[in-house]
């Protein structure tokens, strides 16, 4: 733990003898190497596990541009004697006439640069064992709460990721940390069986394992709470967000949809919105590995680009999107450190990183007084965005019911909220300037694949929202 990868580190010498011999035959050359180690601890009234990380992985891509076309090649091994193999089968490769003259994508010009950097895990470590044990403890809470609850399960995951990126400009190496606490309670009385569940991000193992034990207590209060939720009515209505939520509608209403390449593809009707307005002069909204701190935090993407901080709608008005390096050189622009693969078996697309709005001037207690008849609508369930039409669908937990500015203690669940992107943005009227929050738990697909760990958030916003 807090050291790069020795393996990759032992790579290094052959990898930049990969480059030089590539640059002999192509305008451009780059090699990724990863090295992602991580475990997966969780324990429940039934069983108790310890399993790799579903993202380890270890391997090399390489991508090259010749005559207009960029190619990539992945594997797994290389050293001395190997080295001639791989140039053959990149070879082989890019031999194949392939063209597509509509996209003419540039060859990327890079700056040079050689940099290491590095994020070590913060507080204490912990053996296999012990980590497990203060699961239990969490656990065999959650089971003693009430009598109720028929299961509880307390979870964490801890991954360190080792990344280097050479090409015949830029050297570069990143390690950094990250964990994932969850809970999740399940209660049964007369009337059902429901179920809630929390989760968050951190880079101290030994906080995120000590915040496990209050976050289980609410967990199980929420279940409990939930075992009375009704079907909200269908219907147009205020909606006060909790930070949770507002990420959800950052991610969904304007994340998928300023993927730039998306524009490529004319795929996104966000392109005939660039520079103008998309909402009121209240709202900011920001993407970047580098605009806050999160599990999307890295220092470059998988293309060898630096992190940035996009600021995608500034004052109401759309500002920017976010883009990979492939997708920069068709559009013509500077890539925004957003070019992410799944692994490095996987293409890398333009993807997002850490999204959410900025907090406001308002005050939470006189958003939630301001609203006549609504919900305030809290933890994220999922969602979905079709950025080529900018309908979205976003499902929350749970909505508590307000009426004339004050909480009736009735609860609705689930939530589905839908509608059209500019119309949701429209309606954002407030923004508190407390209770913001990046949250950092979970990840994203590019349509039904292509994962990658994201987070989003903001703080709480006051809007008008189509539920059922």
């Amino acid at each position: 733990m807090n050291k790069f990868s020795n393996y990759l580190k032992k790579k290094k010498r052959v990898l930049k003898a990969l480059i030089e011999e590539l640059m002999k035959d192509y305008s451009f050359a780059s090699v990724l190497a990863t090295d992602v180690s991580g475990k997966n601890y969780a324990i429940d009234k039934n069983s108790t596990y310890v399993l790799p990380s579903s993202i380890n992985e270890c391997g090399f891509v390489v991508r090259v541009f010749k005559d207009g076309l960029y190619s990539e090649y992945s594997f797994n091994e290389i050293d001395d004697k190997t080295i001639s193999d791989v140039v053959s089968n990149i070879k082989a490769l890019t031999s194949k006439e392939i063209k597509n003259e509509k996209l003419n994508p540039a060859c990327m010009e890079e700056e040079e640069i050689s940099k290491k950097f590095k994020r070590n895990m913060q507080g204490d470590a912990f053996t296999d064992e012990e980590i497990v044990a203060k699961l239990k403890d969490v656990r065999d809470y959650g089971l003693s709460l009430s009598d109720k609850i028929i299961n509880a399960r307390a979870s964490v995951e801890v991954v360190e990721i080792s990344k280097m990126y050479i090409s015949n400009k830029k050297d570069l190496e990143q390690y950094y940390t990250w964990v994932n606490p969850r809970v999740f309670a399940l209660v049964k009385d007369d009337k059902g069986i429901k179920y809630a569940y929390d989760g968050f991000g951190t880079n101290n193992l030994s906080e995120g394992l000590a915040d496990l034990m209050p976050k289980m207590k609410e967990a199980v209060e929420l279940a409990i709470e939930l075992l009375d939720a009704t079907a909200p009515k269908p219907g147009v209505y205020t909606i006060i967000t909790d930070p949770s939520i507002t990420g959800l509608f950052a991610h969904e209403a304007f994340g998928h949809g300023l993927e730039m390449d998306q524009f490529v593809k004319e795929r996104a009707v966000a392109m005939d919105y660039m520079n103008k307005r998309v909402a009121k002069p209240l709202l900011n909204m920001h993407d970047g590995a580098k605009a806050t701190f999160s599990v999307a935090s890295y220092f470059f993407d998988d293309e060898g680009a630096l992190a940035s901080d996009t600021q995608v709608i500034k004052k109401g008005i759309l500002n920017a999107g976010i883009c990979d390096s492939i997708s920069a050189s068709i559009l013509r622009i500077k890539p925004t450190g957003n070019g992410r693969r799944q692994s490095y078996k996987r293409k890398s697309y333009t993807r997002m990183t850490n999204t959410f709005f900025e907090k406001g001037k308002d005050n939470l207690d006189d958003m939630i007084k301001s609203v006549k008849y609504g919900y305030y609508i809290a933890q994220t369930n999922n969602g979905m965005e079709d950025p080529k039409n900018w309908g979205i669908q976003c499902t929350a937990l749970y909505g508590r019911e307000i009426v004339d500015g004050k909480f009736t203690g009735k609860i609705v669940s689930p939530v589905v909220m839908s509608g059209y992107v500019i119309d949701f943005l429209e309606s954002i009227s407030m923004i508190s300037k407390e209770n913001f929050n990046v949250i950092g738990s979970g990840s994203c697909g590019k349509g039904y694949k292509e994962w990658v760990r994201v987070s989003d958030g903001g703080a709480c916003l006051k809007a008008e929202v189509k539920i059922g």
